[in-house]
């Protein structure tokens, strides 16, 4: 059979089964493997086997993370820092037949990533384990194919938890493929394209493609490698005669290309190299791979050149699994991602603290977005059974060079990063291989192994204010992680707040002044009753909420300093994970220091750094203007951010007068101190004399309608294409009420599905998956749909609510909404009814239809249903109650930082208690005479050095009191004699040691001696 003619007979095949493939020309065939997976969570041994029986297991699509599916619970295994996701053993099984076309050649299944510890069976054999959850791998499976069925078999083990310091997703959470060559082939990720030499007239283009002869003798063949520009011309070809060995042979070609287009982060110009395989005048194997034509350079007194530019690092961190749908990111949504940051100014993403799947640096290069391609979090333990403490040093060298082979030829990386806020002596090594691998791209970390690094990376240490005065390394400098500020969209608070209570004193913290005397704004996500620990609190979306340094502060010396090549910014989106941490755990499941939320709602500080790093004219106000709690006349601090050279404010249509932004940190807002009371406020942006953009914000009402937008129409019918669905809750006039928390509901019609319903509230712990409805958050809500490739229908969707305030603060009003929005095609008219109850019954067509509004009492739950023609759709239901929605209370000025709870660090041979009285948070820590000890998990953001560890406990011994040992990162500090403090459980005192903690991960331990333990109330970490 000829080569065109097996092609043809490939392509028939795969037609007839419906299956998605792509024939690279030649004779490579990429089938996608990604449909039809049979699924089970626990650990099935048997499921090995080819004749397993996987009847009754689900059928689904990959990707899949049963984490996200699993929803939060309070005693999930992830805990606090994995946001309380889940974790387990889960296995996957897929067959396939395979065609006659195939016999004889080689078939390479892939993955792009599974999190964590996979192993992989063909027909019952063993293929290998992968631990890294992070990582692209393959297998062959020539020989062990069958004719006919064959069967994967997919073993995912996240039994040992927590394994990530942050949420991670479960599963076969990227894409599967099959890959169909010749015995002589190119091997996987194979191609290396660099740039050694680019003029304006000509750009040296050197190609090493690696070709892999897995046949039982020497062949010879011809490699053509062409060349194609941006718009698909070729450019340029070099055709090489090869004597192949058995093995794999590198074949070194130089091309040059005229006139080049060269790649940047506003003309993101791609080329094309295709690698032909010919053998003996027949087409072979045939590759396609992208790359760009940039010059780069890192220097230490001026930082990051981009051809022949100076260029600041406008960056962010990014974990992949940061915003509405866990680990499991559709390629449309990456896109959705990635364009939300571009249009914030974003110039460059750090991929903290672990590589991101294939597609995100696929899009990276197309969108112009610069990539610190980070490789691992710790070089050992860090999470209690993450990769570092499982797999790091065996399998560090191999994911490395997998992850560097995989990644090189991507334009928009331009650094390597090793590791974040870790230490070991395997830095030097790491580095090593960087360089062998890839001599074009320097290598940096996270403030981890310094010394070995080309560029100087640093992470909060670079927000101190001794930083700027310290001699730095004559290095390149980047500050890997920086700044660490706090938000929670539209939550204001008028007093400064630091995370960890200190002030500049101690720390290094920037001063930050209160914006007004005495704290002005009175309302609370939890109320005091509901709060766990002194931790759980929202901040404040003025930039006043942080740990050492506003971004304000952050950005002025970025730009100022030549030196200072750029930062990223902890973090673009907020992401579920590290909820203890900062904000004292459940409820709360998420880390908030992005600019965007998890629903990516834009925050006040997404349009501060579109004020400071994009041109197009803009202007953004805030706060709101909706306060019905605020004594009138009360001052407030109106802030305009605004790229423009002057904005004016009106009050209810008068002017308070034009500002011009500044240059200083405290002047880069416009700012007026506007008395309350309800109406507009309007600010006018102006360039030359002239307006340029306008924005107001407006008191709103009691929330009675849903505004509803879409981000497309026409939603492909492909199975990929994704929909963006965004709810404001909104008052008669159509204003957005920004307390707004009712129920949204959401009902498909048509071939699409729900993949996740989110509003970023870092507090709601509802399921995002398999859901139908969920809270708005502080007025709005967001649904992210998908085709489901069946048909080309019509698809809409139904979204509903029972509108009003939960609590009543201000009125006792219902109102009931449905609206349809098409997606695809005509959404068809409004033929739904509603019918309601007030008793707490299940609503029925003869309870009463909904027609105008009606009051209700407090402690009244409203249950209603959707109709469409006798057929009940969905229920409804809103409770309202004094405990619903936002706590309406006395303002805390400063809110306490709280200590870290002993019931919620890891006990062993210690028990929670609640009994007594005193204790901060849930309960204590009881020894109950017994032995054992208290550990806590200390992340350290800035540099190491002293700190002062305070105990709070209770005691009373007939011996006056309790010896036990101090150890920080499992060495001892002392032995501390805790002395009788009156009663075990009711009367509480602290005890201060002067201690040490490391950079990054610290583990403080207090462990009993033999003569059991105090009960241990809370640890506070203070500066000395």
């Amino acid at each position: 059979m000829s080569q065109r003619a097996l092609v043809l007979t490939v392509l028939l095949y795969c037609m007839a089964l419906g299956v998605p493939w792509t024939a690279w020309g030649g004779t490579r065939v990429e089938q996608d493997l990604n449909a039809g997976w049979r699924f089970r969570l626990g650990d099935f041994p048997a499921a090995k086997a080819p004749g397993f029986d996987d009847g009754q297991w689900r059928t689904l699509d990959v990707p899949h993370d049963w984490a996200f599916e699993a929803g939060y619970a309070e005693d999930n295994p992830q805990g606090a820092s994995g946001g309380y996701g889940a974790g387990g053993i889960g296995w996957y099984r897929r067959d396939f037949d395979l065609p006659v076309a195939w016999r004889g050649r080689r078939v390479r299944l892939e993955f792009d990533a599974v999190y964590m510890n996979s192993e992989v069976w063909i027909n019952g054999q063993p293929l290998g384990k992968r631990p890294y959850g992070y990582i692209s791998f393959g297998y062959d499976l020539t020989p062990y194919l069958r004719p006919g069925r064959n069967v994967v078999a997919v073993r995912v083990d996240n039994s040992l938890e927590p394994s990530a310091r942050w949420y991670h997703g479960c599963g076969i959470y990227a894409p599967v493929r099959l890959v169909v060559t010749d015995e002589v082939r190119v091997a996987p990720s194979g191609v290396h394209i660099t740039t050694p030499s680019i003029s304006g007239k000509l750009a040296k283009v050197h190609v090493a493609t690696e070709i892999s002869n897995a046949s039982d003798a020497a062949s010879r063949c011809e490699l053509v490698t062409t060349l194609l520009d941006p718009n698909g011309e070729v450019v340029a070809t070099q055709r090489d005669r090869v004597a192949l060995a058995q093995g794999t042979t590198t074949i070194e070609q130089a091309l040059n290309v005229p006139k080049p287009q060269r790649w940047d982060v506003d003309s993101p110009a791609l080329y094309t190299a295709r690698s032909e395989v010919v053998l003996e005048g027949d087409d072979g194997d045939s590759v396609e791979t992208r790359f760009g034509i940039r010059e780069i350079d890192w220097k230490p007194d001026t930082g990051f050149w981009l051809n022949g530019r100076n260029v600041k690092l406008k960056g962010v961190c990014e974990h992949l699994e940061g915003g509405p749908v866990g680990a499991a990111w559709p390629d449309e949504l990456i896109r959705w991602k990635l364009e939300l940051l571009k249009s914030m100014g974003c110039n460059a993403i750090r991929t903290s603290h672990n590589p991101q799947v294939p597609r995100f640096y696929d899009l990276c290069d197309e969108l112009g977005l610069l990539v610190m391609d980070e490789a691992f979090d710790g070089w050992g333990r860090k999470a209690t059974h993450d990769y570092g403490a499982q797999a790091f040093d065996a399998w560090w060298e191999r994911d490395l060079r997998d992850f560097l082979r995989r990644d090189r030829n991507h334009p928009s990386i331009i650094i390597w990063s090793m590791g974040n806020e870790t230490r070991g002596s395997v830095a030097a090594d790491l580095v090593r291989v960087c360089h062998e691998m890839d001599p074009t791209r320097p290598v940096t970390s996270g403030h981890s192994g310094s010394e070995f690094m080309d560029v100087y990376g640093v992470n909060g240490a670079s927000e101190r204010q001794d930083f700027f005065t310290k001699k730095r390394p004559n290095k390149a400098f980047i500050a890997t992680e920086c700044p660490h500020t706090w938000q929670v969209r539209d939550f204001y608070r008028s007093q400064t707040w630091y995370r960890d209570g200190y002030t500049t004193s101690g720390k290094g913290a920037f001063p930050i002044p209160d914006l007004t005397p005495t704290e002005i704004f009175s309302y609370e996500g939890l109320s005091p009753e509901e709060r766990t620990n002194r931790k759980q609190h929202f901040n404040s979306s003025y930039d006043n909420a942080t740990v050492r340094i506003t971004a304000r502060q952050s950005w002025q010396l970025t730009r100022d300093l030549r030196w200072f090549t750029g930062s990223f910014r902890w973090t673009g989106f907020d992401y579920p994970g590290e909820a203890g941490y900062v904000h004292g755990g459940w409820p709360f499941r998420a880390f908030m220091g992005g600019p965007l939320d998890m629903a990516g709602f834009p925050k006040d500080l997404y349009y501060f750094y579109q004020s400071q790093w994009t041109d197009t004219p803009m202007v953004h106000l805030l706060p709101h203007w909706t306060h019905p709690k605020m004594k009138p006349g009360t001052k407030i601090p109106v802030w305009a951010y605004s790229n423009a050279e002057e904005v004016e404010l009106l009050v209810n249509g008068e002017s308070l007068g034009r500002q011009r932004p500044g240059r200083e940190w405290d002047k880069m807002q416009c700012e007026w101190m506007v008395p309350w009371r309800p109406g507009t406020i309007e600010a006018v942006a102006y360039r030359n004399g002239k307006e340029v953009a306008r924005t107001a914000r407006r008191t709103a009402g009691v929330p009675t309608q849903l505004r509803i937008e879409s981000d497309t129409t026409d939603l492909a019918a492909d199975g990929k294409d994704v929909a963006v669905l965004t709810v404001a809750l909104a008052d008669e006039a159509g204003t957005r009420n920004p307390y707004g928390e009712n129920r949204v509901s959401f009902y498909v019609e048509g071939p699409a599905r729900l993949l996740s319903i989110e509003s970023g509230s870092p507090i709601d712990v509802d399921p995002n998956w398999n859901a139908i409805d969920r809270r708005a958050f502080f007025g709005l809500n967001r649904a992210f749909l998908q085709s489901t490739g069946e048909g080309e229908g019509d698809v809409s969707v139904l979204v509903a609510a029972i509108l009003g305030e939960p609590g009543q603060p201000t009125s006792d009003q219902v109102d009931i909404d449905c609206r349809r929005v098409a997606l695809r095609g005509n959404a068809k008219a409004d033929d739904w009814q509603i019918h309601y109850t007030l008793d707490g019954s299940r609503p029925t067509l003869q309870s009463p239809a909904y027609a105008r509004p009606f009051a209700v009492q407090l402690g009244t739950t409203v249950r209603a249903a959707v109709f469409v023609e006798g057929e009940r759709l969905f229920d409804m239901q809103q409770r309202f109650a004094k405990d619903e929605g936002l706590y309406w209370g006395d303002p805390e000025a400063k809110p306490s930082s709280g200590g870290d709870q002993a019931e919620d660090a890891t006990l062993v041979g210690a028990e929670k208690r609640s009994s007594g009285a005193g204790f901060n948070g849930a309960g204590y820590a009881d020894f109950a005479g017994g032995e054992g000890h208290v550990e806590w998990y200390q992340e350290n953001d800035g540099d190491g050095g002293p700190v002062q560890l305070v105990f709070r406990y209770a005691v009373q011994d007939p011996q006056g009191g309790r010896t036990m040992a101090l150890y920080v990162n499992g060495e001892k500090v002392k032995d501390i004699r805790f002395k009788n403090t009156g009663d075990w459980n009711k009367h509480w005192q602290t005890l201060t040691v002067d201690a040490r903690l490391a950079r990054g991960a610290n583990r403080i331990r207090l462990a009993t001696t033999g003569e059991g333990g105090v009960n241990v109330d809370e640890l506070r970490v203070e500066s000395p």
